[in-house]
C-alpha cells in the first residue's frame, strides 16, 4: 500500500516514513502544498497524510481541491492546530480523521491502520491461499503449521501476490508496492524477496513461479 505524507518539517517527515515504512507501506513525501496538490493529482495512494501548515499552499487547500477533483483517498490530517473549529473545518472539508501534534506514534500507527481498513471496507481483509492465511487488519501472516515470519517488505510482496491469485505480477507491480517516488528498488532487490520467500513457502507446499519475461505467480504444490 503507498501513502503519500505531506509535511514540511524534514526531521518529521523522514520519521513518519520510517514508521510507515516499518509497517510495511510504500511512503512518498512532499515539503509543501503545490507539490502535494500535483502528486496526489496525478498518482494513486491508499492514503494521504497531511499537514495543515504547508508552505506555498495550505493544507486545507490541497484537501479542498482534492475533494473538488472528487479524489476520495483516504487524508489524515497531522497538525499542531489542534481548536475545535480546525478540527471541525478539515472534517466538514473532507478529511477522514485528525491528530494532532504532538502524537503517539502507537496511536498513530493504529489510526492508519483505521484509514486503511474503512478504505478497503468493500474488499476481503483476509486473504487465503492454499494453506496461507494473510490478515490484512493485523497484517499477520499464518499458515495450516502456524504463524509465518516474513519480513515487512517480503510481506507485502506477497501481500500484492495473493491480491492477485490466479494471476501473473510483474516486478514492475512489486516494486509499486514497495517503493515510493524518492527510492530506488531494483528488480535485483524483487528477486532477492522472492527468493526469500520461496524458501519460507517451500514447507508450507507454497510456491512463487516465474513467468520467463512476464512476472511471478503463487502455486500451490499438491502434498505428498
Amino acid at each position: 500500500m503507498r501513502i503519500l505524507v505531506a509535511e514540511d518539517n524534514p526531521i518529521l517527515a523522514d520519521g513518519l516514513k520510517t514508521i510507515l515504512g516499518q509497517n510495511g507501506y510504500a511512503v512518498d513525501i512532499v515539503g509543501d502544498g503545490l507539490s502535494a496538490e500535483a502528486v496526489i493529482a496525478a498518482q494513486h495512494y491508499d492514503l494521504m497524510v497531511l499537514d495543515l501548515s504547508l508552505p506555498q499552499m495550505d493544507g486545507l487547500e490541497v484537501l479542498r481541491s482534492m475533494r473538488a477533483r472528487q479524489n476520495d483517498t483516504p487524508v489524515l490530517i497531522l497538525t499542531a492546530r489542534g481548536g475545535l473549529d480546525d478540527r471541525v473545518t478539515g472534517l466538514d472539508m473532507g478529511a477522514d480523521d485528525y491528530l494532532t501534534k504532538p502524537f503517539e506514534i502507537t496511536e498513530f500507527e493504529a489510526r492508519i491502520r483505521v484509514l486503511l481498513r474503512r478504505q478497503s471496507n468493500q474488499r476481503q481483509s483476509i486473504l487465503e491461499f492454499g494453506p496461507m492465511t494473510f490478515d490484512m487488519k493485523s497484517r499477520s501472516l499464518s499458515t495450516s503449521k502456524g504463524p509465518l515470519e516474513v519480513s515487512a517488505r517480503e510481506l507485502s510482496v506477497l501481500e500484492t501476490m495473493m491480491l492477485n491469485s490466479g494471476r501473473v505480477v510483474s516486478k514492475s507491480q512489486l516494486i509499486d508496492s514497495l517503493s515510493g517516488f524518492n527510492e530506488d528498488i531494483s528488480d535485483n532487490a524483487i528477486e532477492q524477496y522472492v527468493s526469500r520467500l520461496r524458501k519460507k513457502l517451500v514447507q508450507h507446499n507454497v510456491t512463487i513461479r516465474t513467468a520467463r519475461g512476464l512476472g511471478y505467480y503463487l502455486q500451490c504444490e499438491e502434498t505428498k
